[in-house]
């Protein structure tokens, strides 16, 4: 089976949460049981300073708004996938953040930056770009992505099957209507039946309308997500797809994530050599300035800054986190006024709290690796990995019971789970938690649960081909319409 894999990002070329990791991963896995597995990625700088062996493919032409556009095809660093890639510099050639401008907002192009790379997978889809290739599935990923099930609508013809991923329901690329003009659909694809939502226009919906099967990336966020509670006024929509609509629950890169191989560690460590931990943890109190206390209970937080990831929780129980003599160590960015928050704690409890702004991948490595509970209170959550990396690194998650953080976290047995989003409920498992450190048979029984679960993409990369098969079969036996006039 053909399978192209259409994303904004990817690691190690370009990362701004666990999106790039899923889209890194899943696919050698899928190549590993015999799939035709290829890429299609923007041409941001990163991107195109990192595949190798770049070669045009095919002259696009002018491509929203852009006067030269050149599909490339090259290899991906580290795993060698072929890649493609839209060389438009127009677009695309920015450093940075690949969807914000350098003033934090939103680049103002974004819907002709990503309706391009819908654009130009459904062509591909169709099999006009590369006469030596073309996909039998297009799996798109995220708002980005979205496009792509839209203009494979806008052509019937076209035999290739779509899977839609939703990792965050929360970002759906919203657009004014009045730029419906261009993206070059007929006005029929505008309408309540298409793209047009609460009188704007929304890339995500376009997934969930067209595409042949729809899935997220964790059993209980697709229950969650076709309810009004985690819809994001979506639920209709998903709800109207039924069983098209399957969750499946995100594996990490166990080859990437193993701290008996790890090289950003201090030392590495196995579930029945488990000392070196301990040196990870004395690094990180050293790294980050903390008090050089080898009997204090670490917590870290590796995540965005952001209020759907419930760090204002984190805030309101701090104080009885350092009463209990326990150290923090933050690493990410997002919301001001939480960077803000944390760099104050920082401040006034320096040896106790540890502040570090940005996203550096060896360091949430060393952060994972070093402390001995990591905290995800997310108000929702799709699947989460920053939990899953906790696990596979004895240390133990303490976790809201909600989404892929309830699918992948057994309160009591591998880490520790809470109900309502709120700091009384968050403080019960943090005591909880806190109680098993203090017994260390008991801990050492919550590092190894944890330790033994297979965590890789080996069962999910079975689920997708699944679930492919389920898609090319739903394409050969029901037209693909546009929407009524």
């Amino acid at each position: 089976m053909k399978v192209l894999h259409v994303a904004a990002e990817v690691f190690p070329l370009v990362k701004t949460g666990g999106l790039a990791d899923v889209v890194a991963a899943l696919p050698p896995a899928l190549a590993a049981r015999g799939a035709d597995v290829r890429l299609l990625m923007p041409g941001y700088p990163a991107v195109l300073d990192a595949v190798r062996h770049a070669k045009p493919v095919c002259v696009l032409g002018p491509l929203f708004g852009a006067l030269r556009a050149t599909l490339l095809k090259a290899r991906m660093p580290r795993t060698d996938l072929p890649v493609y890639v839209i060389d438009a510099p127009y677009l695309y050639r920015r450093d940075g953040n690949p969807y914000l401008g350098p003033d934090g907002q939103e680049w103002p192009d974004n819907l002709q930056r990503y309706a391009a790379l819908g654009y130009v997978a459904a062509h591909l889809g169709f099999g006009e770009l590369d006469e030596a290739w073309s996909p039998d599935v297009l799996h798109t990923h995220d708002w980005h992505a979205a496009m792509t099930s839209a203009y494979l609508a806008a052509h019937p013809a076209t035999a290739a099957a779509s899977v839609y991923t939703v990792h965050n329901l929360a970002y759906q690329g919203v657009f004014p209507h009045d730029d419906a003009r261009l993206l070059g659909l007929h006005a029929r694809f505008m309408q309540p039946a298409g793209l047009e939502y609460h009188g704007q226009l929304c890339f995500m919906k376009a997934g969930l309308k067209f595409a042949d099967r729809v899935s997220t990336v964790s059993p209980g966020y697709a229950r969650e997500i076709a309810t009004p509670a985690f819809g994001a006024g979506l639920e209709g929509v998903i709800q109207s797809r039924g069983s098209d609509v399957v969750g499946i629950l995100n594996g990490i890169d166990d080859a990437v994530w193993n701290p008996a191989t790890d090289s950003a560690l201090a030392a590495c460590y196995a579930p029945d050599a488990m000392a070196g931990k301990a040196a990870c943890k004395a690094a990180l109190q050293a790294e980050a300035g903390l008090a050089a206390r080898p009997d204090a209970p670490v917590f870290t937080v590796v995540s965005r800054l952001t209020s759907q990831k419930g760090l204002d929780l984190v805030l309101a129980v701090l104080p009885e986190l350092l009463r209990h003599g326990a150290q923090l160590v933050v690493q990410g960015e997002g919301d001001p006024s939480l960077e803000s928050a944390f760099a104050i704690a920082a401040h006034a409890h320096p040896g106790a709290v540890a502040l570090h702004v940005g996203y550096d991948e060896a360091r949430a490595h060393r952060l994972i690796a070093g402390a001995d509970m990591i905290l995800v209170p997310s108000r929702f959550e799709p699947c989460g990995l920053t939990q899953l990396y906790g696990l596979r690194y004895g240390t133990v998650p303490v976790v809201r019971q909600v989404g892929g953080l309830a699918d992948t976290v057994a309160d009591g047995h591998t880490g520790f789970c809470f109900g309502e989003a709120t700091p009384f409920a968050l403080q019960g498992a943090v005591e909880r938690a806190l109680a098993a450190f203090g017994e260390p048979a008991r801990w050492q029984a919550l590092q190894q649960a944890g330790m033994a679960q297979h965590l890789g993409w080996d069962g999910p990369a079975q689920a997708y081909l699944a679930l492919y098969d389920d898609a090319c079969r739903a394409r050969r036996e029901q037209p693909r319409l546009p929407p009524p006039l």
